[in-house]
């Protein structure tokens, strides 16, 4: 890229882009945020390095999922 700026030799658009999404093409919320059950609306803190599907919910046991 001449200038470095992901847009391509003539500025049209082409090169690294990708709208700010992951390398999978997912989106990363940040470390911030909540843990939801989608069963019984149990929130929980997000915990760093824990993806929220990974954890359980405290109450009903259902996987959680990301608000």
């Amino acid at each position: 890229m001449p200038r470095g700026d992901g847009t391509g030799p003539r500025g049209q658009g082409i090169g690294q882009g990708g709208g700010g999404r992951g390398r999978s093409g997912g989106s990363a919320a940040g470390p911030g945020g909540n843990c939801i059950c989608p069963n019984c609306g149990e929130r929980l803190a997000h915990q760093t390095a824990t993806p929220c599907f990974e954890r359980k919910c405290p109450k009903c046991g259902a996987a959680m999922m990301r608000e």
